[in-house]
C-alpha cells in the first residue's frame, strides 16, 4: 500500500486508532461509509494478542480490510511474536504506538514515552520487518515533555526509517507526560503541521502521514497535501458521516455514496448477529450516534441508540426507530 501510495503519488486516508472507541463493530460501520480508507484497531498490548482471547480482543470481520493493528509494546521479541499472530490472522499491516501518553503505557513502557528511545524502537520495527510478512508502521507524537520537536521527531524518523518501516504516521503535537492527562493532551498542546511537512521535506522517499486536530474532509485535504498520508481520529468518530465522502475525494471514485436505508438495515443485520452470539446491542449502537451530525431529527436519533438500546430486551428495531427520527432524511454527507 505505501510504496504503491508513493510511487503512484496517491494519498492515503486514515481512521485513527482510538482507545474504547475503533473496536470491530466501529470499523463495521466506517467500512459501510468507504470502503478504501483504512482502519485501525484500538491499540492491544503485544502480551495481550500473546496471552489473552484472541478473537475477543483482535478479531475482525473480514470486510474490514483493509485493516491495521495497532500493537503497544518495546519488547521486539513479544512484538515479533503478536505481530506474527495477527499478520495469520489476516491483518495487513502491524503499527507500533509511539504516541499513546496514557498513564498505563508510561508504566507499561510503550506509548509516547518511546519518543525518548528512539534506538529501541528503531529495534522493535527492525525485528518486526525481518519476521513478518506485512507492512510494518509506527505512530507517533513530535516529541515528549521538554524534547525539542526538531531533534526528537527527524531522531525517530531516521531510527524507524533506517530500520526498513514502511511508514510514519505523525500526530502532531507535543505529549505531555508530566503535568496533562491523557485527555488534556488530545487538545492543549498546540499542533505543530508544519514540523510535519518539514519532515517529509527531509525524508522525500518515505512515507509521511499526518494526524491530530483535523476538523474535516476539507481540512483532510489540505493537510495532505505536502504529506503523503492523512489519518482522522474524533472527527471521523463524532461526526461519523463524513466517511461516506471519503472514497470520492480522496480516492475518485464516483460511485454514488451509501444510502442512509443501506446502513440502517446492515447495522441491523450485524447487531442481529452479534446480539445472536450473546452481545448487547448498545455495543454496536454507541458506534453511531454520530453518524447524522448536525442533521434535523440528530438529537432524537441519539437519544435513541444511547437510550433505548440499554433497556431490558431491547432488539434491533430500536435502530430502525433511531434512523426514522432523522427529518428530513437527508444524504450522509451535506
Amino acid at each position: 500500500m505505501y510504496h504503491n501510495a508513493l510511487k503512484e503519488k496517491d494519498k492515503v486516508f486514515a481512521v485513527a486508532p482510538m482507545m474504547d472507541w475503533t473496536d470491530r463493530h466501529c470499523r463495521y460501520l466506517h467500512r459501510l461509509l468507504t470502503k478504501r480508507a483504512l482502519l485501525y484497531t484500538e491499540m492491544v498490548v503485544a502480551d495481550a494478542v500473546i496471552h489473552g482471547d484472541r478473537e475477543k480482543l483482535i478479531g475482525f470481520d473480514l470486510v474490514e480490510h483493509p485493516v491495521a493493528l495497532q500493537l503497544g509494546g518495546s519488547e521486539p521479541d513479544k512484538l515479533v511474536a503478536a505481530g506474527r499472530i495477527a499478520s495469520d490472522m489476516g491483518y495487513d499491516e502491524i503499527n507500533l504506538n509511539v504516541g499513546c501518553p496514557s498513564d498505563r503505557v508510561k508504566s507499561g513502557r510503550f506509548g509516547a514515552c518511546l519518543m525518548r528511545e528512539p534506538v529501541l524502537v528503531a529495534e522493535c520495527v527492525g525485528a518486526m520487518k525481518a519476521a513478518l510478512p506485512v507492512p510494518v508502521t509506527v505512530k507517533c507524537r513530535i516529541g515528549v515533555d521538554d524534547q525539542d520537536p526538531e531533534a526528537a521527531l527527524s531522531t525517530m524518523a531516521e531510527g524507524v526509517f533506517s530500520a526498513g518501516a514502511d511508514a510514519l504516521w505523525v500526530h502532531a503535537r507535543k505529549a505531555w507526560l508530566e503535568g496533562l492527562s491523557p485527555k488534556e493532551n488530545r487538545d492543549i498542546p498546540p499542533l505543530d503541521y508544519d514540523r510535519v511537512f518539514r519532515l517529509k521535506s527531509d525524508f522525500p522517499n518515505e512515507f509521511i502521514g499526518i494526524n491530530g486536530g483535523i476538523e474535516d474532509l476539507n481540512h483532510a485535504l489540505e493537510l495532505s497535501r505536502p504529506v503523503d498520508g492523512v489519518m482522522l481520529g474524533r472527527a471521523a468518530y463524532h461526526n461519523t458521516g463524513l466517511l461516506a465522502d471519503v472514497d470520492r475525494l480522496f480516492y475518485g471514485d464516483t460511485h454514488p455514496a451509501i444510502g442512509w436505508n443501506e446502513v440502517r438495515d446492515a447495522m441491523m443485520a450485524y447487531a442481529d448477529r452479534y446480539m445472536g452470539q450473546g452481545g448487547r446491542l448498545i455495543h454496536v449502537t454507541r458506534h453511531m450516534v454520530g453518524l447524522f451530525h448536525g442533521q434535523p431529527g440528530a438529537r432524537r436519533y441519539r437519544q435513541i441508540l444511547s437510550d433505548d438500546a440499554r433497556r431490558e430486551g431491547a432488539g434491533v428495531e430500536v435502530i430502525a426507530e433511531a434512523f426514522a427520527a432523522i427529518r428530513p432524511r437527508e444524504p450522509l454527507v451535506a
